[in-house]
């Protein structure tokens, strides 16, 4: 059977409606997390703003508390980069990915393994029963490069929160999250390709190990032993998908959406829903602006950025917008003010 192509038209519908920004949800802000495919959190607001636009009548408080109740967990994960997940979702994802990270440190950083295991047992010796500051560990002599990949460490309110944005009070995962649970790391990279191709896909395999920060031969096993749904793309690459995950038709309308600083649908994996211009890519992610541009969707593709200034949403469009465009970007950025004030 020849396999369907999707447009490019097609895989932005499909990504508004898997990352939630067609209707905001009223799921529980965990259900909704595990929904976006975790959030990318290294500035703290990004996660408050990237949930406000997908959840209905979010509080910052609600974030807040989940952080601090443990259904939401901040650690490094993907890409060794600082992602908030599920309470349910944080071990699977450490387990799926672990032994990569530990590959790429040896590649890149080439350290000394035996060393990196012994302070890994001092520092969980100083962890243990309560969390520290990173002031008291870099004191202790243990703040070392790829350390944190053989202690499973997570940041622990209220660091990385709206309120104290700063993510420097770190603990030990098993004692903030429970123990590791006994789960094969084939059954947890299954786990992480539900995750993403829950929340992007349908997708090539290329694009799933770039999210995860892994090699695309670490998830052929995987790949293969799963039920997967096969498309093409008009450029005839295979994509990958759940089986029954929403298509949505090329002509269902999107609603204007305000996006935080570094929000994973304009990263490089989620490039071929054509959610950002190529030639905006470079206005919104250079090297004089590591925490990259906020930005605003306008019919599923990013038209503009936006800054917080004085007490209003201060909008930069990239070109002419509609009238009704505009008139709902104002609605919009009058309610996004308030939820910063």
């Amino acid at each position: 059977m020849t396999e369907r192509v999707l447009t490019q038209r097609e895989l932005n519908r499909a990504l508004l409606s898997r990352q939630l920004l067609f209707d905001r949800t009223r799921l529980p802000l965990p259900r909704a997390v595990e929904r976006m495919g975790c959030v990318q959190s290294q500035y703290a607001p990004s996660t408050y703003v990237g949930l406000w636009s997908r959840v209905a009548g979010l509080e910052r408080d609600a974030v807040t508390r989940a952080l601090e109740r443990r259904t939401l967990v901040q650690g490094t994960l993907m890409r060794n980069t600082i992602h908030i997940v599920s309470r349910r979702d944080y071990w699977p994802l450490v387990i799926a990915i672990r032994e990569e990270r530990r590959a790429w440190s040896q590649r890149v950083q080439k350290p000394d393994e035996r060393e990196l295991r012994r302070a890994a047992d001092r520092l969980r010796r100083l962890l243990a029963g309560r969390p520290r500051r990173q002031r008291e560990i870099q004191e202790a002599g243990l703040w070392l490069p790829g350390l944190g990949l053989w202690t499973n460490l997570v940041r622990v309110p209220p660091s990385g929160t709206w309120e104290r944005r700063r993510a420097d009070l770190f603990g030990l995962a098993e004692e903030w999250v429970g123990p590791e649970p006994e789960l094969s790391e084939h059954e947890a990279r299954e786990h992480l390709v539900r995750r993403y191709l829950g929340a992007f896909g349908p997708a090539p395999r290329t694009d799933i190990a770039d999210w995860a920060g892994m090699r695309v031969g670490a998830l052929a096993e995987t790949l293969e032993r799963m039920d997967l749904r096969r498309f093409r793309d008009e450029q005839g690459r295979e994509l990958l998908d759940l089986p029954r995950a929403p298509l949505p038709p090329p002509d269902t309308p999107a609603p204007v959406r305000f996006l935080p600083t570094f929000d994973a649908t304009l990263l490089v994996h989620a490039r071929r829903t054509g959610i950002l211009a190529e030639d905006h890519r470079k206005r919104i992610f250079h090297v004089r602006n590591p925490q990259s541009d906020p930005t605003f969707l306008v019919d599923g593709r990013v038209a503009g950025i936006w800054r917080h200034e004085d007490g209003r949403i201060v909008l930069e469009p990239f070109g002419r917008l509609a009238r009704d465009s505009r008139l709902e970007l104002a609605s919009e950025a009058e309610r996004l003010a308030a939820f910063h004030a």
